[in-house]
């Protein structure tokens, strides 16, 4: 399994990990090569950060009988 296919550990092991890409990508000394790799590693993580949060929203969801409630500060 090449690192692009490689799993992170956790929702922000992926987070972390995107952002340096993106921050490393956003200098501009990337050669085309690590520029193309670095997009589809951010592209893969991307996705598992977005299948994450869908898994834990369905979570909250039946946690909440169905019905997601808008969260505001006062219900501290």
């Amino acid at each position: 399994m090449s690192k692009q296919e490689k799993s992170p550990e956790n929702f922000e092991a992926a987070l972390l990990e995107l952002e340096s890409i993106v921050a490393t990508m956003e200098t501009g000394q990337l050669t085309l090569e690590a520029s193309l790799s670095a997009y589809k590693r951010g592209a893969f993580l991307l996705q598992y950060c977005q299948e994450a949060l869908k898994d834990a929203e369905q979570q909250v969801s039946i946690l909440e009988g169905g019905t997601l409630k808008n969260w505001s500060a006062d219900d501290k």
